[in-house]
């Protein structure tokens, strides 16, 4: 890989502002569910927890995550990350799974969001979801999706949310 590494790389495809559209739910449920937006900033540490695996042209490598969330969210979360960074400038793909455990606007528990993130040709795609039903305590049943991005230097969250009433 040329000069540059693959942490600052996913680390760039980790804070993307593009998501992917809240997952459905029932007519039903939306009738009786708040829907709320929360935002706020984070902090990030990323740990290799092995050493990049080469395949090809491309670098694999496992991450673990710690962060912490401030603003509507009060939280910290750990998580792991899986990448693949390619030789070709740019060029990257990350999963991760992360559980974050909290308040969110005065609501106490835990959530788990799955990310998926690549970049190409100057092009960077971020979707992160909540993992259906992975609420607890009074965040049982939220759903909704998760955007971040650098803004002024800071890296910032937005939450787009629902719980049951």
């Amino acid at each position: 890989m040329k000069s540059r590494s693959w942490s600052g790389l996913m680390l760039a495809a980790y804070c993307l502002s593009s998501v992917a559209p809240a997952g459905a739910a029932s007519s039903t449920e939306k009738d009786h569910r708040m829907h709320a937006h929360a935002t706020g900033n984070f902090s990030i540490s990323m740990t290799p927890a092995t050493t990049p695996q080469r395949a090809g042209r491309t670098s694999l490598g496992r991450v673990l995550l710690d962060k912490v969330y401030a603003g509507d969210l009060v939280a910290t979360a750990t998580g792991q990350m899986l990448n693949a960074v390619s030789d070709t400038e740019g060029a990257a793909g990350y999963v991760a799974m992360e559980a974050i455990t909290g308040v969110l606007q005065g609501k106490e528990g835990s959530f788990v969001v799955q990310h998926f993130g690549t970049m190409a040709d100057g092009r960077q795609e971020l979707s992160i979801v909540i993992v259906p039903y992975s609420g607890s305590g009074q965040l049982t049943g939220i759903s909704g999706t998760l955007a971040m991005r650098i803004e002024n230097g800071q890296r910032v969250y937005d939450i787009d949310y629902s719980l049951p009433e």
